[in-house]
């Protein structure tokens, strides 16, 4: 694939890091990476964001933020409150394209989860695959709730047409509950993908250095990692 899409099952789960750890593990394997944000919401003028956070982890990743956002809202609500245009669908794709004609992978981040609208027409991050014909990455939780939404997400894809490569937890922690023990075999179950992946607690504080070493023991060989999924527990800690 030379361009997959990374969404998340909500805020917060994890995206910005398992972007870097995909990106991460495709550098080791000496392809040249892309990563595109399209909107960065909650993001001041100068501040750091996401495609920052991602070189600092990755490394030399060629990085391309579209629009940014002050107020930490949904890209549609966010640019309607700034006064400003919304990316649409469309630019977004030329972008991704663009990139994708100069590099081996090209990585676009969502904001939020699948279906946060990008424009007052509608759009989302699902229109942005279909028209990249892109497959889609889920970035989920580990702990309770996560298979309700992991599912919805999965059949939102399905319902497009669209292909989902797999499922990574984007943050596991050191000492798993037993819901989250279960998730593990659950997760694909109810996905109807494979658990390509779980990335550590705490990984995006990790050194630059320190994280591109590590980063391949927490995806599996379908995304350029070492992990085979026999032990889950032990291997993911």
């Amino acid at each position: 694939m030379s361009v997959m899409v990374v969404t998340g099952t909500g805020t917060e789960v994890g995206k910005t890091v398992v972007t870097a750890a995909v990106a991460a593990a495709a550098l080791a394997a000496g392809r040249s990476v892309a990563v595109l944000k399209p909107t960065q919401t909650g993001v001041g003028p100068g501040e750091v964001g996401d495609v920052a956070e991602v070189l600092r982890l990755a490394g030399p990743v060629t990085g391309v933020e579209l629009a940014r956002f002050p107020e930490p809202l949904a890209p549609a609500t966010a640019a309607r409150r700034a006064g400003l245009a919304p990316v649409s669908p469309q630019e977004i794709a030329r972008a991704a394209a663009e990139l994708a004609a100069s590099h081996d992978l090209v990585l676009v981040e969502g904001a939020g989860g699948l279906l946060v609208r990008l424009d007052d027409a509608g759009a989302t991050l699902a229109d942005v695959a279909g028209l990249l014909d892109a497959p889609v990455l889920i970035v989920a939780q580990a702990g309770l709730g996560t298979l309700n939404t992991t599912e919805l997400t999965a059949e939102a894809l399905r319902s497009r047409g669209l292909h989902c490569t797999g499922v990574v937890i984007g943050s596991w922690p050191a000492e798993p509950d037993l819901a989250m023990r279960c998730n593990l075999s659950d997760l694909p179950e109810v996905a109807g993908v494979g658990l390509l992946g779980a990335v550590p607690e705490g990984a995006g504080a990790m050194p630059g250095q320190t994280f591109r070493e590590a980063a391949r023991s927490w995806l599996t060989p379908e995304l350029g990692g070492t992990w085979d999924g026999a032990v889950p527990c032990g291997a993911l800690r």
